[in-house]
This record gives structure tokens, sequence and C-alpha cells, in this order.
């Protein structure tokens, strides 16, 4: 399966689950619309989420990988983006600013408060050659 097809069938099961319960990672997941850094194109990325006071901060990851995702790439070069998160009464769209967090103590914090809900995020900045970026995304 490709990160795409696998993405759609995550995105999928998001919208039948409204939000919640999505295996793996339970209620922790997002969707993050991002226009293309070079096509200007709407991007769907699920990623997984926790809230800090009234933001949501997400990681961008990609499991490790020596380069940034593209929907970072997208968001530092459109910052402004459509989130998707799971509500009292169904799933509730939004738009946010994305702000990236890439050095000092507020990276360390954000990045150390994320691992507690996907353990996961410790190996890959452990075998990354670059500092994963944490992303704000502070609503609009």
């Amino acid at each position: 399966m490709t990160a795409t097809s696998f993405n759609q069938k995550t995105i999928g099961e998001f919208h039948a689950r409204n939000g919640l319960g999505i295996a793996p990672w339970g209620d922790h997941l997002l969707l993050l619309t991002s226009k293309g850094a070079r096509t200007g194109q709407d991007v769907t990325t699920p990623l997984v989420y926790r809230r800090d006071g009234d933001d949501y901060v997400v990681v961008a990851s990609k499991g490790g990988a020596p380069r940034d995702p593209q929907w970072y790439r997208n968001v530092l070069a459109n910052p402004v983006v459509e989130l998707e998160v799971a509500g009292p009464s169904g799933t509730e769209r939004f738009e946010a600013r994305a702000r990236a967090v890439t050095s000092g103590p507020d990276h360390e914090r954000l990045y150390a408060y994320m691992t507690e809900v996907w353990p996961a995020f410790r190996s890959y900045a452990a075998k990354a050659p670059r500092v994963i970026p944490v992303v704000v995304l502070e609503r609009l």
C-alpha cells in the first residue's frame, strides 16, 4: 500500500468514525489540509496530534526519514491550513495558522509532550539525521 492509499484509507476511516477510535492512534488523529508549496492544490494528511491549551500540536517526523514530509514543506510555504478534528457532535473543520518550532526549550517541551501520546516519536528522533520539527496549529 502506498503512502497515498494508506492516507486515503485512514481519511475514510476518520470520516466513518467521526474522528474517534482510529487504530492505532485512538482519539489523537486530525486531518490537516494544506496548499501544495509547488502546485497550490489542497493536500489532506492524517496526523497524530495533541492539544496544548487552545492549540493543536503535530510533529513533522515522517517516521524519522532524512527529509521533512511534504505537508511540512507545504505549511512553511502556505501557513494557513484547514484542520478537521473530532468534536462533541461529529467532526469540526476550521482554519488554523501553522507555526514551526525547530529549536529551544519550547521544541524540547512539545516534542517530549508528543511522545506521551505517540512513543514512536522517540525512536524517530534517534534515527533522523535532522531535527524533527514540531508544528503548532493556532485556530484562526
